[in-house]
C-alpha cells in the first residue's frame, strides 16, 4: 500500500493546478423545513412550513485555482442528462 501511495502522489507531480477544475453541486428543496424546535416549557412550537408542493433547485459551479467559473442553477434535481450537459 505504502508503494502504491507512493506512485500516485510521485504521477502528481506535473499536475498543473491552473488548468484544474473541480465540479461542485449544492441544493435546497422546500421539504428542508425543521420537523423540531424550541418553546417555553408548557407552551407549543408553532412555525409554518410550505405543505403539499415540494421545490428543489440545484446550483452547480466550477471550481479553479483563480474562482468560480460556469455556474448552473438547475430547477429540480441533479440528474445524469443535466451533468452530462454541464461538463
Amino acid at each position: 500500500m505504502k508503494a502504491a501511495r507512493r506512485r500516485w502522489f510521485e504521477g502528481q507531480l506535473d499536475l498543473d493546478p491552473e488548468r484544474l477544475i473541480f465540479i461542485d453541486e449544492t441544493g435546497a428543496s422546500t421539504r428542508m423545513a425543521r420537523l423540531r424546535g424550541r418553546a417555553r416549557k408548557g407552551e407549543r412550537c408553532r412555525a409554518s412550513i410550505p405543505h403539499g408542493h415540494c421545490k428543489t433547485t440545484t446550483f452547480t459551479a466550477g471550481l479553479r485555482l483563480d474562482g468560480l467559473t460556469a455556474p448552473m442553477i438547475l430547477d429540480g434535481p441533479m440528474h445524469g442528462g443535466a451533468l452530462l450537459a454541464y461538463i
